[in-house]
């Protein structure tokens, strides 16, 4: 085989391309997207600008593009950028312009998806709440409310990206844009209109003249010029409605989101690199993960209802945007191989060869060259092929490429890259974890009070709230007089709710709180109270978290509080019941009072802070402590366990919501994950037992290095005490990789300390994968070259990084009668 040291400073040099200032025509045909009528490969990931910091952008996208992408795809989001009607945010994060123009300055493509609704496990699925109280609306149907709507934010986009001339038909970095998504997964339920609205969709996209192609995802029946692409764990069996169409995946999963009650989901490098092969193998030229950058749901953006403030997805960069190896470095050698043989997958004559029980060969001819892909597609047994009178093992689940069709350069199956383990480490700006100084203050409760807003039925909290907070009061009173039938009886509050959490007072007296479990978001809320003579004030505390982002006319899923709302009397067999839920005035209060004085933002001027009797375990509580800023550059988090549940803030940013005392259903995970066979988001999963979620991330350009406020909203109740800031750092790397091999070490950002093994020849034991369970030890094989440790340990003891050839002409003879030997390595960070 040809030396993969040449091979990845060939496709270096392929990916060092950069956009022109000159305008660039964009067109399209069954082989390709082309750009100034050449068909190109485009490999992309899913980066979304507001799960990030503008800080974080250039880093994500170079290392994007170190990991062999060309483009980036983002969602935008219609909800930060508007969030009341008429009113438009696109500062900080929210700014859409700024992140187009930094993918731009690296040279990168980009792929805009408007939208404008995105799902994207985002709150109500990237649409404004206010949306729902509009006058005769209904969404994603053929209604002209909505309709005109829609038609007045996408062209607000659309214009402001013609204005900073980002648009490729302008010279930008825009190649691609969307309209719509995935509605070809619920049209059905909105029948004839259904079809009426996607075929308008598709004449105003074409009408706003971007002069680039436009898309649309999980959409057979997408009007032309739309083109309708696929999303899925697998699109190699997809195939365009038009013939004239290219094959384009735009939102392979790279991993699974998380929620609150759920483990953690894991995708292996293996799988995920054997769709991308067996793809592109099978005519794909426009690949798109999703994510590539999972990033942080700041704030209250998380939706599903019970999605985790961490959007981790297991992407090839982790939440804080570290590299996620081995998956980042598995994927990236395939990426350069990939763009390497441009031309010969989009001009090349295509040849396809079955050889029974689910393999097949590819050949790709062009120019007198031939490329062949290997595919192996049994998810329990590797198969010998014979191909030009030479035979080639592929192993189960995996596909084999072989550039010049006679050497395999890359396999599915065969990770050489490093596996890197993350550890979280104490501040040095803390001595000791209780060092951080705690204030508090109250949560004043709600009760009636006039002036409220009030209606004589129980409303949903969508229309009351618009989003602006998670929590809505439901107030009322209940007169009993001395003949009323339930007087002097054993009573029960029952609630039916479909809030998600619901808290009741009673006179005053917090009776009690109960959530909905992982699943089933609608409950009934059970408590015994006891009413006096005369007036008695019964509040509910609605609080949602994270609002239904996905499925047919999810915006009407009910939210909050719908009833029946009832006070039921013990009477032997027959129980008396007084229903409150239609026959009583309701008044009504959005939010928190202390969201209603900015008490997050920690700022002296609320001099109701105390410092004497911290209370632990209450509910309802503010928590308020300043702290320095870890020194360095590794990503921060704050550990926040043993607290309830709540939102943190970091002067006065919003980290997100905060659930540790949340715990993952304990079965469902496994030491060991098979990477062959078809992945589904419940096959390889973690963290079973333990809460869902422990740490959350605090983007640095957050804080200043001295004096930063951290406030806390406990509204379960827990101690604040264990409370600690952290850095995110790579502890060690291992590798184990095969002869031919050009290996690079690193410890992202950290100089490498030391080599605790390196064995070169047949050494045993595996690389620590995130399936295992405790720390892996490799062994010494039965043979291996004798300097090898101390060679590696001058390329890269004090480095950052090394490269290491693994051959016998650099590691020294192996002894070894093994075809293929390997180089097992550990290094300390």
């Amino acid at each position: 085989m040809g030396s993969s040291s040449s091979f990845l400073v060939l496709s270096l040099f392929v990916l060092s391309f950069c956009l022109t200032c000159n305008a660039d025509q964009i067109t399209s045909d069954a082989r390709g997207i082309m750009i100034n009528g050449e068909r190109k490969i485009l490999i992309s990931g899913s980066v979304h600008y507001p799960r990030s910091t503008p800080e974080m952008w250039p880093d994500l996208i170079q290392k994007s593009k170190d990991g062999g992408l060309n483009t980036i795809d983002t969602y935008v989001f219609w909800d930060l950028h508007e969030p009341k009607r008429r009113q438009y945010d696109f500062t900080g994060n929210k700014d859409l312009v700024r992140f187009i123009k930094a993918i731009q300055a690296q040279g990168l493509y980009a792929v805009l998806r408007i939208g404008p609704y995105v799902c994207a496990e985002w709150t109500y699925g990237g649409f404004p709440v206010w949306l729902h109280n509009q006058p005769s609306i209904q969404l994603r149907t053929n209604n002209t409310v909505y309709m005109s709507e829609m038609q007045t934010f996408t062209t607000m986009i659309v214009d402001m990206m013609k204005k900073e001339q980002l648009f490729a038909s302008q010279g930008g970095p825009i190649i691609i844009s969307q309209i719509e998504n995935e509605y070809g997964n619920v049209m059905r339920a909105y029948h004839d209109a259904g079809v009426q609205y996607i075929n308008w969709c598709a004449q105003m996209a074409a009408a706003l003249d971007t002069g680039v192609p436009w898309i649309m995802c999980q959409q057979d029946n997408a009007p032309q010029p739309m083109i309708n692409t696929c999303n899925g764990y697998y699109c190699d069996q997809f195939t365009p409605n038009n013939p004239n169409s290219p094959k384009m995946w735009t939102e392979n999963w790279s991993g699974w989101y998380k929620n609150w009650g759920g483990s953690d989901p894991h995708r292996t490098a293996e799988d995920l690199a054997f769709s991308v092969a067996r793809f592109y193998q099978l005519g794909g030229t426009f690949q798109n993960y999703y994510m590539y950058h999972g990033g942080t749901n700041f704030g209250r953006t998380a939706g599903g209802p019970y999605i985790t403030t961490s959007y981790d997805y297991d992407a090839p960069l982790n939440e804080y945007g570290n590299k996620n190896q081995p998956k980042w470095g598995h994927l990236r050698d395939l990426h350069l191989l990939l763009l390497s043989m441009e031309k010969a997958l989009t001009y090349g004559d295509v040849k396809n060869v079955d050889y029974g029980t689910l393999t097949w060969a590819t050949i790709y001819s062009y120019q007198g060259k031939s490329s062949c892909f290997f595919g192996n597609s049994n998810a329990d047994r590797d198969v010998t092929i014979n191909y030009g009178g030479v035979n080639y093992t592929i192993p189960a689940w995996s596909v084999s490429i072989l550039p010049d069709c006679s050497n395999e350069v890359y396999n599915t199956a065969k990770v050489n890259s490093q596996y890197s383990t993350f550890v979280k480490k104490g501040s040095e700006a803390e001595n000791e974890p209780n060092s951080l100084q705690w204030t508090w203050r109250g949560e004043t409760i709600q009760y009636i009070t006039p002036g409220r807003f009030t209606a004589s039925e129980l409303l949903d909290q969508k229309t009351v709230v618009e989003d602006t907070s998670d929590y809505l009061y439901y107030m009322t009173t209940v007169d009993i007089s001395n003949d009323d039938p339930i007087w002097g009886k054993d009573l029960t509050l029952s609630v039916n709710t479909s809030g998600h959490i619901l808290h009741a007072f009673v006179n005053g007296e917090h009776i009690g709180y109960q959530y909905a479990l992982l699943g089933q978001f609608e409950f009934q809320f059970q408590r015994s109270i006891t009413l006096q003579l005369g007036k008695n004030e019964i509040t509910l505390l609605s609080a949602t978290v994270g609002l239904t982002n996905y499925g047919p006319d999810f915006d009407m899923v009910n939210q909050g509080i719908h009833g029946p709302v009832q006070i039921i009397a013990s009477n032997g067999s027959a129980d008396i019941i007084k229903d409150l839920s239609n026959n009583n005035q309701w008044a009504y209060k959005a939010g928190l009072n202390g969201e209603d004085k900015k008490i997050f933002l920690g700022r002296a001027r609320y001099n109701q802070w105390k410092s004497d009797n911290l209370p632990v375990n209450r509910s309802f509580v503010w928590y308020k402590a300043t702290f320095d800023a870890p020194p360095g550059e590794d990503p921060v988090v704050v550990d926040l366990m043993g607290l309830g549940k709540g939102e943190a803030w970091v002067n006065g940013h919003s980290l997100g919501r905060y659930w540790p005392s949340y715990i993952a259903r304990g079965e469902g995970c496994s030491p060991e994950c098979d990477y062959r066979g078809p992945y589904k988001a419940e096959k390889c999963n973690t963290n079973c037992g333990n809460p869902s979620q422990r740490w959350y991330h605090v983007p640095r350009s957050f804080l200043a290095s001295t004096d930063n406020r951290l406030v806390l909203f406990e509204e379960f109740g827990g101690n604040p005490s264990s409370v600690t800031f952290q850095t995110v750092t790579v502890g060690n790397a291992c590798a184990n990789a095969r002869e031919g091999y050009t290996l690079e070490l690193s410890c992202q950002g950290r100089a490498i300390s030391g080599i605790k093994f390196a064995s070169f020849g047949d050494p045993q034991g595996t690389c620590g994968k995130p399936f295992a369970t405790g720390s892996q030890v490799f062994e010494k094989g039965t043979c291996e070259a004798a300097d090898a440790l101390s060679i590696i340990q001058k390329l890269c003891v004090g480095k950052y990084s090394c490269s290491i050839d693994v051959s016998e002409q650099i590691l020294g003879p192996a002894g070894c009668t093994a075809d293929t030997k390997r180089l097992a390595v550990e290094a300390i960070c």
